[in-house]
């Protein structure tokens, strides 16, 4: 039998809640500075896009640092960074995202045997 679940601790929720929300809008608020200070004409959807993926970024990292970095504000200013750097950070996560997925495809397609029984392209006339 196994042991009955320990309960949820609200205050721990909350706190961990209120970690992931301060880091948005830390992250969001870099970007929105990054945004200030650029001189290229952009729509209201694409400033959108950008303050949200630096949001989301900021809380992914303020979450994965919260337990390497002790001082507040040197986790802040990572924090504040990663949201800054967001589009950066997330296109090479992407392009190395892809890259791993091409290089297991390409290792399984090797591995396939082709039997001979594969079709002959059409000859036009």
């Amino acid at each position: 039998m196994s042991p009955p679940t320990p309960p949820i601790d609200h205050d721990q929720t909350q706190a961990i809640v209120k970690d992931g929300l301060v880091a948005s809008i830390l992250g969001g608020l870099a970007m929105t500075a990054r945004l200030l200070l650029s001189t290229e004409p952009v729509s209201p959807g694409w400033v959108f896009r950008r303050i949200s993926a630096a949001a989301i970024t900021a809380a992914l990292v303020g979450y994965a640092i919260q337990e390497h970095i002790s001082s507040p504000g040197l986790r802040m200013g990572a924090i504040g960074a990663a949201g800054y750097a967001a589009p950066e950070v997330l296109d090479y996560m992407l392009k190395y995202i892809k890259a791993r997925g091409e290089a297991e495809v390409s290792k399984v397609t090797k591995k396939l045997p082709s039997n001979g029984k594969a079709k002959k392209p059409a000859k036009r006339k």
